[in-house]
């Protein structure tokens, strides 16, 4: 189980927890819920957030590596390209082929560095905001969760206040 996986089964723990609770008398919205299990949930959850953030870091590194990467196969090619210009440079007519060739693949070679750089960001940008769709829905969901807890228990003071009466 991945971590994401662990925060959505912790978050939906919880809210199982809350939707199966006992209800409290005359308070239909009310509920009864183990606090202690409850904050033992969310400390879970609060524990594995960092996970997912480390994971986006991750894939921010690797994206880098993989410009990093990118900029050296250029700087390869365009070095062999310098070198076998430098070889042909015996007559005049190939060293004008060697030169245009030299420039096509350095041409070539920026090209496709820009496009191996463009297709790094997007897919560190799309599982970047795939991880942070994840956070927010489980922060969501956990605002919820709180929500209807807070709700419960007020509603829970004000009936045993009446009880007491």
């Amino acid at each position: 189980m991945n971590e994401n996986e662990g925060i959505l089964e912790l978050v939906e723990m919880l809210y199982n927890m809350v939707s199966e609770a006992w209800g409290v008398p005359l308070g239909n919205d009310k509920c009864l819920v183990d606090r202690n299990q409850a904050l033992d949930i969310i400390e879970e959850i609060k524990n594995q957030l960092p996970a997912e953030i480390a994971e986006a870091k991750r894939l921010v590194s690797r994206r880098d590596d993989f410009i990093g990467n990118a900029k050296r196969e250029g700087e390869s090619i365009r070095k062999m390209a310098e070198e076998r210009a430098r070889k042909l440079v015996d007559e005049q007519e190939i060293v004008k082929m060697a030169r245009a060739r030299a420039e096509e693949v350095i041409a070539n070679a920026e090209n496709k560095s820009r496009e191996l750089r463009r297709a790094a960001n997007e897919y560190v940008d799309e599982a970047l905001k795939g991880a942070e769709d994840s956070v927010n829905q489980s922060l969501e969901i956990l605002r919820q969760s709180r929500a209807r807890y807070r709700s419960a228990a007020a509603g829970y003071r004000q009936t045993a206040a009446k009880d007491e009466e």
